[in-house]
């Protein structure tokens, strides 16, 4: 039976300290910074539950940044010549799950190097973006959502609750892929395929057909955080993305592979993301803005380094399965 690690309420907890402190400091500042920070924090957190579920059914998935990136790029083109934005949600999902597939393809059937896998979607995505993108299109805006009387509300109103219809959404997926995978057999399942493949095949589960579903709905998590990225911008541009793909790894190894962990991690990652932008908006000091945008990659290496000694990956993570 799982339990919440003090992990995800440390990471929480540092967070809302931090708010508040900077709420004492200057209040209208503050509603800026953490509105910002959850809006950062979600597709960070869409691709660490991608990772997570790839994971934790043995399959290494560093393929997120180009998914995201495909996922993006089919929305904005389908939306765009469509007129509909939910038409181009749809098409970016189904290109997630179809980029899902060929990492399956290639990490379960034919059993090549999950890295190198990941790596080719990566370049791929860059390349085929890049040179397929055209300037000048525009797509129809996804529509904010402000919660009745919940927006209304002093200090949290504002920041948490007047946002894109993804952002909650990524709050709403965390609890249900919390649940699935500590509550259901699906989930059992998962965390055995991911530990101990072999043993689960003797008691019946299909090793190989788990690790296919779970790798395209790991994609379609992904997915869903490149439309994310898509509806804050609400445009596309070449390498939106921007790295954040990866950050989504090191928010997972942060979060110790755990849902509730790797939104923790993501709401400190979207913070620092958020103070960042804002003090280099408003060039309160005097430091080139570059310095500013290398923040969030400097913490990454950070993480790795520090998080990765202590996160122990599942067992048969990066392993194909042979048979029984």
């Amino acid at each position: 039976m799982s339990t919440i690690k003090p992990i995800p309420l440390v990471l929480a907890g540092l967070s809302l300290l931090a708010a508040i402190l900077l709420y004492a400091w200057d209040g209208q500042q503050t509603e800026a910074v953490v509105s910002r920070a959850v809006v950062e924090a979600g597709p960070l957190l869409l691709g660490a539950l991608c990772g997570l579920l790839c994971e934790r059914s043995g399959v290494i998935n560093i393929g997120i940044e180009g998914t995201m990136l495909m996922s993006a790029f089919a929305g904005f083109f389908i939306a765009s010549y469509s007129g509909v934005i939910w038409i181009g949600m749809l098409g970016g999902l189904a290109m997630s799950a179809v980029v899902g597939l060929f990492l399956a393809w290639t990490s379960v059937t034919l059993k090549q190097d999950q890295i190198i896998a990941g790596t080719i979607i990566n370049i791929f995505a860059l390349g085929f973006t890049s040179f397929y993108y055209v300037q000048g299109r525009t797509m129809p805006g996804v529509p904010r959502v402000a919660i009745p009387v919940l927006k209304d509300l002093p200090f949290v109103g504002p920041m948490l609750f007047d946002h894109g219809i993804l952002t909650y959404s990524a709050m709403f997926i965390v609890v249900a892929v919390h649940l699935m995978l500590y509550r259901t057999r699906w989930g059992l399942r998962t965390r055995a395929i991911g530990e101990h493949p072999s043993a689960a095949d003797t008691v019946g589960v299909n090793v190989i057909t788990l690790r296919y579903r779970n790798v395209i709905l790991g994609g379609l998590l992904a997915g869903v955080a490149g439309l994310h990225l898509l509806q804050s911008a609400s445009s596309f541009q070449r390498g939106m993305t921007n790295g954040k793909g990866f950050i989504a790894l090191a928010v997972m190894l942060f979060g110790r592979y755990r849902p509730f962990g790797a939104m923790g991690a993501a709401l400190l990652f979207g913070l620092l993301g958020g103070i960042q932008a804002q003090l280099q908006f408003k060039q309160a000091l005097d430091i080139p803005p570059q310095f500013f945008g290398m923040i969030p990659y400097l913490l990454t290496i950070i993480v790795l380094a520090a998080a990765g000694l202590a996160a122990r990956p599942p067992a048969a993570a990066g392993t194909p399965y042979e048979g029984a």
